[in-house]
């Protein structure tokens, strides 16, 4: 495959993307100039950004091990993965499970692009292309229901997606669609960016720059993020700052400072 390979034809490189933003973040190299002019300036307003970018990556790894490894849980839907890099959802439950499934679904042509060059032979991981605002689509796509079966257990992932459903209606409906079609004895895993304990203005500034460059977002609230886990049992310790969530020790990135990662996230069961 060449350097190249992923980038879909007609792509604007000009035009800097969320995913490849996050994807810069993380030190990978599936972004553009654009995407690494975008991130300066994010970092310019907001310098923890880069290790929050970390730590809402660490926070993913552990609640994929929690799912594969402590609840036994073989099967995987990822919603708005992003560009795949260091650390992906089926590297980590593969490597406790190798029969683990995964789904990545996400809007990005590009993300979805790599991931299936990324995916070719494994035949235990797809990626398809689709609006998590659209979630009776991703639910019935035959792709999906091909791999994943919806009358065993599963995870479902939401992680750093919702904040960009800037409409409230069509955030909860998304997360309350999923929760409704999935088995007893489910999981859904949600991290999510927040306004609360952020220096004065900044979540103001982070939201006119997204608007700016055609990336909207809507930062909520600790009970506004609360209200996703509605009709779940919320998995110890509740809905926290990503390093605080089963912590692995004192070295985790902000593991002393949770609150500069700017993100709660937490893990829903299904009870029935």
């Amino acid at each position: 495959m060449s350097k190249n390979a992923w980038i879909p034809e007609g792509l604007d490189l000009e035009r800097p993307n969320q995913a490849r933003i996050y994807d810069c973040m993380l030190g990978g190299y599936h972004n553009f100039e654009a995407d690494r002019l975008a991130a300066k300036k994010v970092l310019e307003i907001m310098p923890d950004a880069r290790l929050g970018a970390h730590a809402a990556r660490a926070f993913l790894r552990r609640v994929v091990n929690f799912l594969v490894k402590e609840k036994g849980v073989d099967q995987i839907l990822d919603l708005g993965s992003g560009i795949p890099t260091v650390g992906n959802v089926h590297q980590v439950a593969q490597e406790a499970n190798p029969a683990a499934r995964v789904v990545y679904v996400d809007i990005d042509p590009v993300a979805v692009a790599h991931s299936l060059a990324m995916l070719k032979d494994n035949p235990n991981a797809i990626a398809i292309q689709a609006d998590v605002r659209q979630p009776d689509t991703i639910l019935n796509h035959p792709e999906v229901k091909g791999l994943l079966d919806f009358g065993r257990p599963m995870g479902v992932l939401f992680l750093l997606i919702l904040h960009v459903v800037v409409d409230d209606q069509d955030a909860y409906e998304a997360v309350y669609t999923v929760r409704d079609a999935l088995a007893p004895g489910s999981y859904i895993a949600i991290s999510h960016g927040t306004p609360d304990g952020a220096p004065p203005g900044v979540i103001k500034l982070m939201e006119e720059l997204g608007a700016r460059s055609g990336n909207p977002a809507r930062y909520r609230s600790w009970s506004e993020i609360l209200r996703f886990f509605d009709g779940l049992e919320l998995i110890e310790p509740g809905l926290v700052y990503f390093p605080l969530w089963h912590p692995e020790g004192p070295d985790d990135v902000f593991f002393d400072e949770p609150e500069r990662t700017l993100g709660f996230g937490g893990v829903g069961y299904k009870v029935k």
